[in-house]
Formats: C-alpha cells, sequence, structure tokens
C-alpha cells in the first residue's frame, strides 16, 4: 500500500512513568523506562543502530492512553552500562535482555516495535519468540545480507554521496581499503582516544549523510557528538563485523516462523541506509504483512509520510482506526 496524504502526527511529549536499571548479566545492566498508562496494551520499542540508544521523540509513536510501552538503550547504548561495551554484546544477547524485560514487565505477549537495526532485532526476537509477540510494527527493515552491508560498505550508497564517501575511506590508508569495516574497527578499538574518537565521527557523519532524504545539519551535529559517536561506531562496526550473528538469508528463511503475526512495514522509497529491497523480500517471504511504501520518505522515523504510517499502525493495533 501506498500513502500519500500525510495526517497522522507524533503524539505530544511524553514522560515515563517509571524508570530503572536491570541487571542482565555478563557485567551489562540495561537502563529501561515506561510510557504511557500502566496496564494498557503492552509495547517494546527498539531502537535503531546498533548503539544509538532511546531518545525522548521515540516516545511519542503510541497513544498514552492507549499504551503500556517499554523503551530500553541496548547493551552499550546510552544510559546503559558499560559504556560502548563491546564484550557480551550479540543480537541474541539482546534478545534474551528483551525477554527478561518481558518478564520483569509481567507481560505474557507485547507489540514489537522497531525501525532499522531494530528492525533486525525485532525480527529475530519475533521468530525466536513468536507466541511472545501481538504485532509487529517495522520500519526501514534491516536483515543483515552480504547485499546490504556491501551497499553501505562497498559500492552503492558511495554512489549517491561520492563526496561522503571521500570523506569516510580518506580516514583509511589505500592499502587498507580492501575491508573498510576491519580497518574501521582497528581504529575503533584503539587505545588512544583521539584515532578512537576520529573514526567514530567519520562512521557516524557517514551513516548520518544516508538517513535523511534531505540534509538535516541538527541531526548530524547529534550524531557526531562525542560520545554518541563512539558509542554507534564501536557498536554497530562491532555487529556489522559479524553479520550481526546471522546466517546469511536466516531472516527471511524463517519468515515462515511470523505467520499469524499481524504485521505493519513501514519503508520510505528513497531510503538510501535501508533500500526497499530488503522490505519487498521479506514481504514476499511473509505476504500477509502490510507493506507501506512511502514515496516521498528516506529512513528517518521523524519524517512526516514515515511517521504517518508508524502512528497509523499502533493506533490500528489498539483499535482506534478501522
Amino acid at each position: 500500500m501506498i500513502r500519500i496524504a500525510y495526517e497522522r502526527t507524533l503524539y505530544p511529549p511524553i514522560e515515563p512513568y517509571e524508570t530503572g536499571m536491570l541487571e542482565v548479566g555478563d557485567g551489562h545492566t540495561i537502563y529501561w523506562e515506561r510510557i504511557g498508562t500502566r496496564g494498557a496494551k503492552p509495547a517494546v520499542f527498539l531502537h535503531g543502530g546498533p548503539g544509538s540508544g532511546c531518545s525522548d521523540t521515540q516516545r511519542r509513536q503510541w497513544d498514552p492512553e492507549l499504551y503500556d510501552v517499554l523503551l530500553f538503550d541496548q547493551r552499550g547504548c546510552g544510559r546503559s552500562t558499560p559504556f560502548a561495551s563491546l564484550e557480551n554484546n550479540t543480537t541474541w544477547d539482546l534478545v534474551a535482555d528483551m525477554e527478561r524485560l518481558r518478564e520483569m514487565c509481567g507481560h505474557e505477549i507485547w507489540q514489537v516495535f522497531g525501525g532499522s537495526w531494530g528492525s533486525t532485532l525485532a525480527l529475530s526476537y519475533a521468530q525466536t519468540h513468536p507466541e511472545r509477540v501481538s504485532e509487529l510494527v517495522l520500519r526501514g527493515i534491516f536483515l543483515s545480507t552480504q547485499a546490504e552491508l556491501d551497499w553501505l560498505y562497498i559500492y552503492g550508497a558511495s554512489e549517491l554521496y561520492p563526496e561522503a564517501w571521500t570523506d569516510f575511506i580518506g580516514l583509511i590508508p589505500q592499502d587498507e581499503r580492501d575491508d573498510v569495516v576491519e580497518a574501521y574497527h582497528r581504529r575503533l578499538t584503539s587505545d588512544d582516544r583521539a584515532t578512537k574518537l576520529a573514526a567514530a565521527k567519520a562512521w557516524s557523519t557517514w551513516e548520518g549523510m544516508t538517513v535523511t532524504l534531505l540534509p538535516d545539519p541538527a541531526m548530524l551535529e547529534e550524531f557526531t557528538e562525542d560520545d554518541h559517536a563512539i558509542a554507534i561506531a564501536r557498536i554497530e562496526n562491532h555487529y556489522f563485523r559479524h553479520k550481526c550473528w546471522l546466517e546469511e538469508g536466516q531472516l527471511l528463511a524463517n519468515a515462515h516462523r511470523l505467520r499469524g503475526i499481524p504485521g505493519v512495514i513501514v519503508q520510505g522509497r528513497h531510503d538510501c541506509c535501508t533500500p526497499p529491497a530488503a522490505a519487498w523480500a521479506l514481504k514476499q517471504a511473509w505476504p500477509e504483512v502490510d507493506l507501506q511504501i512511502v514515496p516521498d520518505g528516506g529512513h528517518l522515523f521523524t519524517e512526516p509520510g514515515i511517521t504517518d504510517g508508524l502512528v497509523r499502525a499502533s493506533d490500528r493495533f489498539a483499535g482506534k482506526l478501522a
């Protein structure tokens, strides 16, 4: 379905009604918060990156009178500790953390809502624990295939943003450019803070250039703030080096496990970070999902058409829309 008229906007600012830290083992403690109305329809939000953490704006995608939403900073991100840690930090560690958080909240089943990397984690969780998922609301599908990684770090996005790509690879000597992700890993794990910070800012700037339909200097400044850049670059690079601990094509091969789970995918036609081919492939493997292509949309949830689709989806699953 293609939606052109944008009518839904984010809900007004919402403050958490409860926050806390949960020890999940392996030396990690997870920051979490709950917004909305205790006892209302349960949902969990999965932020992107991996490595970005949650923001105030992300709370505003659900009607607070109808939902009880848990948001959390994944391992190493945001307010979770230890900061930017790569130890015991894998997709399957996060899936286990989600189950601990669900049990903490006392939910039998909840809506799983995630975009970009959050869509990858949502699919990994739903295919592992389908009985715990009432609905899936996904944006900017990323399946962690070699083709998607190559698009960002070998050839593809480089053709759309040649000046930004030149800056990105400019940090890496010519003799290391056969594997840019690995070359960045060496710098992002350096003991020298200046080396690590320069690599983090370059990595985050490259990603930031691909996620908006039009330039957004304020967003790019946030992406490259020192601590944010270090967390997102280190953790993202760590995950991508390991293909997010997923076998090639795993999320498509296991899409049959999603049968019976209602779902919505909101995908920007001009998403240069996670192009629409992945969302289309998932639709073929999971036919009953409602795939909404936003004709003038990019990657971020704050773009009008993307916001419209996501808020409509959360409203629909709360019974607010027919």
